[in-house]
């Protein structure tokens, strides 16, 4: 085998390598962020039933009112169950329909002052950290911060 041979396939191994830490690295962090608040955390504090497009539908409509077809692709869902999910949030009184005033054929969802509540709830139950973020210290955290700030492309710090 030559030197550059050598050299080369010491560099496919070791990229490899780094690939497969990468791999793991990222698996952790989706594992960590997905599990945590849980959906059934977040639907028992607005008290909301089964289902996550409810709160899904809360958080879109934050940005502002949006039409059944525009919330239902923004959630993930069909215009029916989008229309069932609207239903749900308006007899908790968390949302409310609209005519749209630039087309009048069109009903818009807006949140109302208890939606607007009930968002601030889930933000602030989102901000929370898992519980094992305590068992990092100062140092540690600043470390995570820095790098995940350089991951996203934005400054670190507050």
């Amino acid at each position: 085998m030559t030197q550059q041979s050598t050299a080369g396939s010491d560099q496919a191994a070791h990229d490899r390598a780094a690939s497969d830490q990468a791999e793991r690295v990222w698996a952790a962090m989706r594992e960590l962020t997905s599990g945590y608040p849980s959906k059934a955390a977040l639907r028992e504090a607005l008290n909301l039933g089964r289902g996550s497009g409810r709160v899904k539908a809360l958080l879109w409509l934050a940005a502002g009112p949006l039409s059944l077809s525009g919330l239902a692709e923004a959630v993930g869902v069909d215009a029916p169950y989008a229309t069932l999910i609207v239903d749900a949030l308006e007899e908790r009184g968390l949302v409310e329909r609209r005519l749209d005033p630039a087309d009048r054929r069109r009903k818009l969802v807006s949140l109302t002052a208890a939606g607007a509540d009930a968002v601030a709830r889930v933000s602030r139950i989102q901000r929370q950290p898992p519980p094992a973020f305590a068992a990092l210290s100062p140092a540690e955290l600043a470390t995570l911060e820095e790098l995940l700030s350089r991951l996203l492309g934005k400054p670190a710090g507050p």
